[in-house]
Parts: structure tokens; C-alpha cells; sequence
């Protein structure tokens, strides 16, 4: 499986790209779904940030997220909808794979995000990114990326 961090994506789409950070930049804070040990799904809420070319994914020391992520890198990344029931950008996906980082790179990133210590921070690798939204107030729209593919998209009444 090719390896494609977030530049990669957003070279390959940049349309879906642009809408996907503008979703995730209007709230600060989104649902995080990881595995348990018993492979039953555990949902953490999560700020996600953009920077460099990457989605990283930081979070407190010894959390459970983390440490599930640890054990199993995959995961799924879903947008804060928002109030009301518009989502105005639409409904927006990111599911792949996290790793955990140390050393110079997590050095840099705490420099520069300046976020609470001791942390843990994960660069990601993606797998598909799902945009749903409404179009003309009667098409559900369903955009679907994944690596090596072109975009599909799928509209239905």
C-alpha cells in the first residue's frame, strides 16, 4: 500500500483538501475513533492539526487514544458537524493510520504549537478521506478518496 501523508493528498486533491481543512479548522474540537485491546471501538474527542504537510494527531500522556494507538495505528478522524443540523462544508472523514513520533521531530512541533507536557504525538498516513454534504437541498453527495485512486463521487435523491 502506497504511504501518503497529507501533501500527498492535497497534491493529488486539492479541491477535497482545501474543503477538508476548512471543515476541520471551523471548530477546534473533533471525534477520534481508535481501537481497544478488544478490538471494540473507542470514540476521544481531539484537536487535529495541519502543519508542514501533515495531520498530526497530539494528545495527553498515557491517554487511552494514545495508547490504543500505539497498539493498533488505525483510526478514523471525523469533523465537529457543528451547530444545528446545516453542517455548512459538509460532513468530513479522515480515517488511516497513526505512528507515534519523538526526537527532533516531536522537539520541533513542541517549539512551534507550544502544546501541554508531556504529550504524545502521532504523524498520520491516510487511507480515505469522505466528504458527505447536501446538494441543492435534495442530492446527498458522497465524495470518496483513497490513495491510487482518482475521487469518486456519488450523488443520489
Amino acid at each position: 500500500m502506497t504511504h501518503v501523508n497529507w501533501a500527498a493528498f492535497a497534491s493529488a486533491e486539492p479541491g477535497l483538501a482545501r474543503l477538508a481543512e476548512e471543515r476541520f479548522g471551523a471548530f477546534r474540537h473533533h471525534v477520534l475513533a481508535t481501537l481497544r485491546k478488544d478490538g471494540s471501538p473507542r470514540t476521544s474527542g481531539l484537536e487535529a492539526d495541519f502543519r508542514g504537510g501533515e495531520l498530526w494527531l497530539g494528545m495527553m500522556a498515557d491517554s487511552l487514544k494514545a495508547l490504543d494507538l500505539r497498539r493498533d495505528p488505525r483510526f478514523s478522524l471525523q469533523a465537529n458537524p457543528g451547530e444545528g443540523t446545516d453542517m455548512g462544508g459538509g460532513d468530513v472523514r479522515i480515517s488511516g493510520r497513526a505512528y507515534e513520533v519523538g526526537g527532533e521531530r516531536k522537539s520541533g512541533y513542541a517549539k512551534e504549537v507550544e502544546p501541554p507536557e508531556p504529550f504524545h504525538l502521532f504523524r498520520t498516513e491516510l487511507t480515505e478521506v469522505v466528504r458527505t454534504c447536501v446538494e441543492d437541498e435534495k442530492y446527498l453527495v458522497v465524495q470518496v478518496w483513497k490513495p491510487g485512486t482518482p475521487l469518486r463521487t456519488f450523488k443520489r435523491a
